[in-house]
């Protein structure tokens, strides 16, 4: 079984940065995606960031010029860098990571961008 463990979240001012964690744990084979997406209530999870295991990343139009998603393939780590943020980065942040097997999403963790 697959374990995640978000980190990093919480309140941040406008035009902040925080840094989002996340590690994997377990029955793990072969990831070969991970990213970060996030939700605010009413709305659809939709995803921020993703990188393969090749290191091929993927960005949200709205943070791709202030985010930086990175992996650790040896410690099965995936963070997610986001700067200048804006109150409408404001949700909870999930990490998910997909083997050709399963996947499995973490727990949340809130980011909420307030002055």
């Amino acid at each position: 079984q697959v374990q995640l463990v978000e980190s990093g979240g919480g309140l941040v001012q406008p035009g902040g940065s925080l840094r989002l964690s996340c590690a994997a744990s377990g029955r793990i084979f072969n990831i070969y995606y991970m990213g970060w997406y996030r939700q605010v209530p009413g709305k659809q999870r939709e995803l921020v960031a993703s990188i393969t295991s090749a290191g091929a990343t993927m960005y949200a139009d709205s943070v791709k010029d202030r985010s930086t998603i990175s992996r650790d393939n040896a410690k099965n780590t995936v963070n997610l860098q986001m700067n200048s943020l804006k109150p409408e980065d404001t949700a909870v942040y999930y990490c998910n990571i997909r083997t050709p097997l399963d996947q499995a999403w973490g727990q949340g963790t809130q980011v909420t961008v307030s002055s």
